[in-house]
């Protein structure tokens, strides 16, 4: 039952914090290609994971997760005022490659198939 729960804050978190990113982060580093791909709670509710991906080159990624985590207790404390919750998890933001990965493995896949449609 507890991972259920987690899951529905996680749900919550992860609303909560791409609004966040969208209209009231006023941070210059973050870009404005910033997605949360996926908020891990864990059991005890102590802290949030927030997998975040930034479409852009590395030095934009780095950059935005700085930002971003320089701001987790304002982020912590918007959480808590939206959720109502005994304790507000704390946010842990964390890079994430899997739109990258996808697009390049996409490419490698459309490569196969244009070399194969030649022969």
């Amino acid at each position: 039952m507890g991972y259920m729960r987690a899951n529905r804050i996680a749900g919550e978190i992860k609303k909560i914090v791409s609004q966040m990113i969208m209209n009231e982060l006023k941070d210059p580093r973050i870009s404005s290609l910033t997605s949360i791909v996926e908020v891990k709670v864990t059991r005890d509710l102590r802290y949030a994971n927030i997998y975040v991906s930034v479409f852009g080159n590395e030095k934009e990624r780095e950059s935005t997760l700085e930002a971003l985590n320089n701001s987790s207790g304002f982020v912590r404390r918007e959480i808590g005022k939206q959720l109502k919750l005994r304790y507000t998890p704390e946010p842990i933001f964390e890079n994430d490659n899997s739109i990258e990965n996808g697009m390049y493995i996409s490419g490698l896949i459309k490569k196969i198939n244009d070399g194969v449609d030649n022969e």
